[in-house]
């Protein structure tokens, strides 16, 4: 799956569902490959009102799956092949690069007046996928800037999560895992290969290339695969069932058609067939799953050089077509974008360290490309124009707090009208205030008055050359805390009473900009209240109990 690209952009990736409604103001649309969570929504309908580019192995796979789809309705672009789009807005470039993922699938490099685009789709970048792209947005080494800097990179982050830190071998070591696992058994009449997926087509074609057999595939059960099969590799497909080597469906109840097949056997007094899945996902489950023991946690987390069965009799081989969350990190450290963009739910990328460390809203200037993306006119206010070392710029981060419904997984960007935008973003404080562990504090009542009044209006992030804090408040938490605390209804009133003002604020805060936060990988700013009014509520609390 895919998020909504950005309004400012003229373009649109991987989206093309029903519930996308930017798909037809985007002018140009690109799919980077022809797995089925990133296909949804295309249809002729969809298709006659713009052309998508695509590689030509994507395309005959989409029309082999949607017959009623025409050649016509798309527009090719192969592997390291540039075009140039024509738009109203001026031209831009787009390249396609290999994402070392499945069969067609592509990366899309835009480059325009909007600035330079890196969307990788889902992929695994390796060190020798990343020297496939221009060389000046490559650093040479860790540490060293490439001589291009990308402006936004929309990031693959599957397993970027901080738990998923294991080191994946790569895809041929894999390979080999698998081909000396059947060699360790050589008394199993039947091997059954769990690579009925798009992108395990080198799998099944090593080994039928090693052991000089084909590779069933029973086309009753399994005619998507068969398909496909046909169109990327027809040399190993064979339809006799007495080949020693069969695919075997990975979803759904993988491990109970497993613990089945391996009964039949022995209660026909047979020789165990082996079973093997090559895929990352047994060695990324959350380690809290309860019915596990520790000893087999150990064997997920450790044992990536040799194949591992699991209690029900299945053979593991980590065969990553997704990044680990190390590949990422060394990607984006020779990469050095100014802004990742995670295109799978939870906002991942803020996970990583690049990110943490790196992308933060204060590095883009007024003039910056980055505003374009976003269609935001960027103003800077007078006071902060006549100071050289404060800028004050609004928010327009994502937030991960945000849960989508599960039939609404794209994300969009709710820009706000130009008019309410151009008065937020001249918003500026009259001076700094000293810093405390709540972020501002406000020390006398003038003080809070005048920076309540701002707060009520918009959020702001405020930066300053010797101390950039971004001010966050949320009365609405401390609230809830009361509540629990005291569990009194009188109690409850009084609080809302005394904040009435603020919680207004964070229903402003909460409606038309969570989106656009979210848009941006970054938390939504949050108001707190001051020491002083958490303090003074709950000595009313207290007195009100006492009596």
């Amino acid at each position: 799956m895919s998020i909504e690209m950005p309004r400012g952009l003229p373009f649109a990736v991987d989206t093309f569902g029903p519930y996308t409604t930017t798909k037809r103001i985007k002018r140009h649309h690109f799919l980077t490959h022809a797995h089925k969570d990133h296909t949804v929504g295309i249809s002729p309908s969809n298709i006659v009102v713009f052309p998508i580019y695509s590689t030509s192995l994507t395309i005959s796979l989409l029309i082999q799956r949607h017959p009623q789809l025409d050649e016509s309705f798309f527009v090719r672009i192969e592997i390291g092949q540039s075009v140039i789009v024509d738009d109203p807005d001026g031209q831009f470039k787009v390249t396609a690069f290999d994402a070392n993922h499945c069969p067609g699938a592509v990366m899309f490099l835009f480059e325009g007046s909007f600035g330079n685009i890196l969307h990788t789709g889902d992929c695994r970048l390796t060190l020798d996928c990343l020297q496939s792209l221009p060389e000046k947005y490559v650093g040479r080494r860790h540490g060293v800037a490439p001589k291009c800097c990308l402006d936004y990179i929309f990031l693959d982050c599957t397993f970027g999560k901080s738990s998923h830190s294991q080191r994946f071998p790569s895809k041929h070591s894999a390979i080999r895992q698998v081909i000396n696992c059947i060699w360790n058994h050589p008394d199993a009449p039947v091997v059954y290969l769990a690579c009925d997926m798009l992108g395990q087509e080198d799998v099944l074609l090593e080994v039928s290339r090693t052991f000089g057999s084909k590779i069933y595939v029973d086309k009753a059960t399994n005619l998507e695969c068969f398909r496909s099969l046909m169109v990327i590799v027809p040399e190993i497909v064979s339809e006799d069932p007495s080949s020693r080597f069969h695919i075997f469906s990975g979803f759904p109840k993988l491990y109970e058609r497993t613990s089945a097949k391996l009964a039949e056997a022995r209660s026909k007094l047979q020789s165990e067939p082996l079973i093997i899945r090559p895929s990352a996902q047994w060695y990324v489950c959350d380690d809290e799953d309860d019915w596990e023991s520790g000893s087999i946690q150990k064997q997920r987390k450790v044992r990536f050089s040799e194949a591992v069965k699991d209690e029900f009799g299945l053979w593991h081989v980590c065969y990553s077509m997704h990044s680990s969350r190390e590949e990422l990190e060394s990607a984006m450290q020779l990469l050095s974008p100014k802004w990742v963009v995670s295109t799978v739910p939870s906002c991942r990328a803020m996970e990583l360290n690049y990110v943490k460390k790196n992308c933060f809203i204060s590095r883009f200037s007024p003039d910056d490309p980055f505003w374009k993306l976003l269609d935001i006119d960027m103003e800077v206010s007078p006071v902060a124009a006549a100071d050289t070392h404060t800028v004050a710029l609004s928010c327009c981060l994502m937030s991960e707090e945000i849960i989508l419904d599960s039939a609404k997984l794209k994300l969009e960007p709710v820009i706000e009208s130009s008019s309410t935008k151009k008065k937020l973003l001249s918003l500026s404080p009259e001076k700094n205030l000293p810093v405390t562990l709540f972020g501002r504090a406000r020390l006398s009542s003038q003080e809070s008055d005048q920076l309540h009044e701002r707060k009520v209006i918009h959020t702001q992030c405020v930066f300053t050359k010797s101390s950039p804090v971004l001010e966050k408040l949320n009365v609405q938490e401390v609230i809830e805390s009361l509540q629990d605390d005291t569990k009194e209804e009188t109690i409850e009133k009084e609080s809302c009473t005394s904040f009435s003002t603020s919680k207004e604020a964070c229903k402003d805060l909460s409606g038309d900009l969570r989106k656009l936060y979210r848009s941006m990988n970054a938390p939504v700013p949050r108001p707190l209240p001051s020491l002083m009014e958490l303090m003074n509520a709950r000595k009313r609390s207290r007195n009100h109990l006492s009596f």
